[in-house]
């Protein structure tokens, strides 16, 4: 049994926005679900679920539409601007053992040299991984590292199976001395 949450999905009949805010107001989400030559399924799916799998980056949803199961990768949510809610959700198919093309969050973690700070470039990284085992995140230790470091993308430590597709020679954090601010004194116009 996997430990992908299994939705149970919706076929949607009804397109545009007032069908959109129809199933939003009954707490259900518009999805549709691309990939693999297939002509694209529209669904809707149950708001709550959806809401807490999404939390997950890259996560894997198991679909329940009609009977008929389905694995798909969350590639784009719209979320509204103001309250926690899901607008709409983009789904690929995807399929035990496929590898994808993801972008993964980059952490930091730890603290520079004292006297330098550290400027963080890059939040996400561009790789290719197994569909149902791809890292949540990638963390990155700037610990004592001194002004003029940088943490190129090739140095970023991938777990087994995951490749990099983004240019090695992307900065990804870039650890500098501080810029000084030229603070007139009392009595100078500024």
């Amino acid at each position: 049994m996997s430990d992908n949450p299994v939705l149970l999905a919706e076929e949607r009949s009804e397109f545009g926005k007032g069908a959109a805010r129809r199933a939003r107001r009954a707490g259900k989400v518009p999805t549709v679900l691309y990939g693999h030559g297939e002509e694209p399924k529209h669904v809707v799916l149950p708001g709550h679920a959806t809401t807490l799998a999404a939390r997950v980056p890259n996560a894997i949803l198991d679909l329940d539409i009609e009977g008929e199961s389905h694995l798909a990768m969350i590639k784009d949510i719209q979320r509204h601007a103001i309250r926690p809610e899901l607008q709409h959700i983009d789904l690929l198919t995807v399929k035990r053992g496929e590898r994808v093309e993801i972008e993964v969050p980059v952490h930091v973690e730890g603290e520079p040299a004292v006297g330098a700070v550290a400027n963080q470039e890059e939040t996400v990284l561009l790789v290719e991984a197994d569909a149902l085992k791809a890292p949540e995140a990638l963390t990155v230790s700037i610990e004592g590292r001194e002004a003029g470091a940088h943490v190129l993308a090739s140095d970023v430590e991938l777990p087994s199976g995951v490749t990099l597709v983004a240019d090695a020679e992307l900065l990804i954090v870039n650890v500098s001395e501080p810029e000084e601010l030229d603070v007139p004194e009392p009595g100078e116009e500024g």
